[in-house]
């Protein structure tokens, strides 16, 4: 139904887009990735027919075994070409080989069809003729039973076979009921299927303005990109410079300034060493004083006469001895002062290397601003560079007729839509005519196999065994006149089924064959791609239909697929030839003046001095200063003894032990003062002058170590900074001229990628016509396929069998009646009676229905009618 309409949509979307020239522009930030916004679709670009699949598959494999033979390409373009007209010139050669052709790829539908017309033919003449010969008693019509031996096997085989073709034919009404519905269903859902896909077509369309609108509002994104990296010059420019030569310069500078710093730490290191010294000296001298007057002191007290005494004498006596050791051993008149190194830092911490170091640092930190001081004009300039840039790229959008375009598809999807809406009624109707034959073919053979069945059950539940065929019950009667009416309906109506189902067969095969397998496997666009096939004087028809250029290799098959893809019209029609967007939008040829104008940036940075000749030869002093070479090791060696020769607490303790063994008296009142002295030496000067000495060993071990590699610390020092020195002399210039480039390669990289993403936006984005393609899958694969054929196909797979299965059903059935229908005369097998026989009786057993066992000499058979039970035949009667 929407088949045509879907196709012309395609060609007309075809023919207005290249209609007049095509261009296109856009832009989107560097930074971010472009995507156009998405547009949602309502129609399933799929086609799922559910649980009904597997049906359509098992048909679409039996057509296939009917009909094996390969797509018949060739003979289709031969009609298509008018090259075969039955109807003229019969006689010609190339149409009997056509004509023989055509019949051996429809040989199976030939021969099937053949077969269906037989079947129409034959039964209503068998039929007749049978019925003609029941009525003169012949065909089973004589109400009469021959007695057999296998009468009960024939009877329950009859049976079994009519049922079990019963089961297969309701399985091919249940298919034929089955089909019939989901047409009808899926067929009235036509029309939301056609609306879904015009809106789809509609948002196709209404989607590229503002496809187009949202490329162009992204040029602006990326121009205020560039923008803010040209009015933050200092920090993207200027910024990568300074990152560029930090890390060579500012470890130097920082070695520098710890340098200084660890100098001016020296210096008061010494300050305060060389005090501490002084008063070492001072205090050591004190303390060798008073112990030597406590010596003497002691010495004097010993001399009492109470010493004498033999008790206290040798107390006496060790205490006297013990007076060697009371002496201090702190001496540091030896060492030397300090006054003169301190003196040499003063005077090279006159050169203050940490201000000379914050100049180097802030003339590295100036670079940005120097940068964006000299770039002031450039970046003016620069900016109405990009602006005409963007004046081109709108200009290139100016030429695509997109309003025009719009309103013809837009024109054009109306009046498809009314074309539709216009048939839609029409073919509903048609639906539903259609729908009630095959609903009242259904119910026929439905009702055909109500009267088997029935026929089947009364006769299995009133048949006795026991009873003659005269004697048969109502109910197993009925049984047997029930599958007679199913026969005669069989004969009556069986050959107008067929006929229905001769005509589906034929349609529903070959649209399948010839119509939605090509499709499905584009065998049938490849056929319309055929060279000079539609048109004689164009290799091409689509490219000839659509640009009237048929030398242009555009095919139905590679349409179709792109639009499958959801491609850009402008890659699926190769465009390209008609408006060429590689060449509007050349990279090259937009961002040309962008390098011109970066090129003549002619930035410069000051050379950078890091340390000037004061500050060098500052270093030098310091190499040279000789705090290096002071005699770290007295002085540390100095500072760790005691300050006294013996632990004066230890030796007032003893002492004091020593003068509690003497008597009281002035003696041990004496030594108990020397006690407290002794004591009050050891907390006043003793404890003091060690915390000094402790000091000092401390920080001179510090300043040792703080020293002792100067001249290779200040020599690699000197070392680097003349590298990094002669660094930004022959260098900077080349630095500051490839982050010049780097900066401008960013700019660049911004308007690369939109102009490339606008390209690729334009050929495989823009105007997707997926859509399309959807439109015309719905119109053949499922309208057409899906709604119609298939259904079809399983209607008339599932009727046909049905109707073929009436055959051997009647059959069976007519043979089967015979066992269930009253008789109106039966077979009776009589003896005679001898009377008075003196010799033993035999007992003979016949098949009957009516057995009277005698003694005979001669059997006899006679036919007993079912009213007289005379054995005289009384005639017959038929049905």
């Amino acid at each position: 139904m929407v088949l045509l309409p879907s196709l012309l949509l395609l060609l007309g979307l075809c023919e207005d887009t290249v209609s007049e020239e095509l261009s296109s522009s856009g832009h989107r930030p560097a930074d971010l990735e472009f995507q156009l916004p998405s547009t949602s679709y309502q129609t399933s670009d799929s086609y799922d027919p559910g649980p009904a699949g597997f049906f359509f598959h098992i048909v679409r494999l039996f057509v296939h075994i009917v009909q094996p033979s390969a797509f018949p390409e060739d003979i289709l373009r031969n009609i298509i070409q008018k090259k075969f007209d039955p109807s003229k010139e019969y006689d010609k050669p190339e149409n009997v080989v056509l004509t023989l052709k055509i019949i051996y790829y429809e040989i199976g539908v030939i021969i099937c069809a053949a077969l269906g017309l037989l079947f129409i033919i034959l039964m209503p003449l068998v039929g007749f003729f049978f019925c003609l010969c029941r009525c003169c008693n012949k065909c089973g019509g004589e109400m009469h039973q021959r007695q057999k031996k296998s009468g009960p096997f024939l009877k329950k085989y009859f049976t079994i076979s009519l049922l079990v073709i019963c089961v297969f034919m309701s399985i091919g009404i249940i298919y034929g009921f089955a089909a019939n519905q989901y047409m009808r269903t899926h067929v009235e859902e036509t029309r939301k299927l056609s609306d879904s896909n015009f809106n789809d077509l509609r948002a196709l369309l209404n989607a590229v303005p503002g496809q187009i609108d949202y490329i162009l509002d992204q040029f602006t994104h990326t121009k205020e990109k560039a923008f803010d990296d040209l009015d933050n010059i200092n920090s993207s420019l200027g910024g990568s410079i300074y990152e560029r030569l930090r890390p060579k310069v500012l470890p130097v500078l920082k070695d520098i300034k710890a340098l200084a710093e660890d100098m001016k730490t020296n210096r008061a290191t010494l300050v305060r060493l060389n005090t501490l010294l002084t008063d070492m000296k001072q205090s050591s001298a004190h303390l060798r004083t008073s112990l030597r007057d406590m010596k003497t002191s002691m010495e004097q007290t010993l001399t009492d006469p109470q010493c004498s005494f033999p008790v206290t004498a040798t107390t006496c006596a060790s205490i006297r001895q013990s007076l060697s050791v009371l002496d201090g051993s702190a001496n540091f008149d030896q060492l030397p002062s300090l006054d003169g190194h301190i003196a040499q830092l003063d005077g090279l911490l006159q050169t203050d290397l940490s201000g000379l170091v914050q100049k180097a640092n802030d003339s590295l930190s100036d670079i940005p601003g120097e940068v964006k001081n000299q770039t002031r004009d450039f970046i003016s300039e620069f900016k109405k560079t990009l602006n005409s840039i963007q004046s081109d790229v709108k200009n290139v959008s100016t030429k695509i007729p997109i309003q025009k375009t719009l309103s013809n598809f837009v024109h054009y999807i109306n009046n498809s839509e009314d074309y539709i809406l216009h048939y839609l009624p029409t073919v509903e109707k048609c639906n539903s005519y259609r729908w009630l034959v095959c609903l009242t073919i259904c119910c026929l053979l439905t009702l055909i196999l109500i009267f088997y069945l029935l026929g089947l059950l009364c006769g299995t539940l009133g048949y006795d065994q026991n009873a003659t065929p005269t004697n048969r019950g109502c109910v197993s009667n009925t049984g047997g006149v029930l599958l007679m009416v199913g026969v005669g309906f069989s004969f009556f109506f069986s050959w107008i089924v067929m006929t229905i189902v001769v005509l589906m067969f034929v349609t529903g095969g070959n649209l399948e064959n010839l119509v939605c397998e090509p499709y499905r496997n584009k065998k049938f666009f490849q056929i319309l791609d055929t060279p000079y096939l539609l048109n004689e004087d164009w290799k091409y028809y689509l490219s000839g239909l659509v640009f009237n250029k048929p030398d242009i290799n555009l095919t139905f098959e590679q349409v179709y697929s792109d639009c499958k893809d959801n491609k850009g019209l402008y890659a699926t029609l190769k465009l390209d030839h008609i408006y060429n967007v590689s060449e509007e939008l050349n990279i090259t040829k937009h961002t040309g003046d962008i390098n011109s104008n970066l090129e003549n940036m002619n930035l410069r940075i000051n050379d950078i001095e890091l340390l000037d000749e004061t500050g060098r030869k500052t270093l030098m002093d310091i190499s040279s200063s000789g705090i290096d070479k002071i005699d770290y090791a007295a002085y540390i060696n100095a500072t760790e003894r005691s300050p006294t020769r013996v632990n004066l607490m230890s030796f007032a303790n003893n002492l004091q032990r020593k003068a509690n063994q003497l008597p009281p008296g002035n003696l041990k009142a004496s030594l108990n003062d020397h006690v407290d002295a002794l004591r009050n030496i050891h907390q006043n000067q003793v404890v003091p002058l060690q915390n000094s000495m402790s000091i000092m060993h401390q920080q001179m071990k510090g300043l040792h170590h703080r020293t002792s590699r100067l001249r290779d610390r200040v020599s690699n020092i000197i070392f680097f900074l003349n590298s990094t020195q002669y660094f930004l002399t022959s260098q900077l210039a080349k630095v500051v001229i490839e982050e010049s480039k780097q900066f401008g390669i960013k700019i660049i990289s911004y308007f690369e990628r939109y102009l490339q993403w606008v390209k690729m936006a334009i050929t495989h984005q823009i105007a997707a016509c997926k859509p399309a393609a959807t439109a015309l899958d719905s119109a053949v694969n499922v309208f057409l396929c899906g709604y119609i054929v298939d259904p079809l196909n399983l209607f008339w797979f599932g009727i046909g069998k049905a109707t073929l299965l009436l055959l051997p059903a009647l059959i069976f059935a007519v043979k089967l009646a015979k066992y269930l229908r009253r008789m109106y005369s039966e077979d009776v097998y009589e003896d005679e009676l001898v009377h008075k026989v003196q010799s033993k009786p035999r007992v003979q057993t016949v098949p009957r229905v009516q057995t009277v066992p005698m003694v005979q000499t001669v059997p006899m058979k006679t036919m007993r009618h079912a009213n007289t039970r005379s054995p005289v035949e009384q005639g017959t009667q038929t049905i």
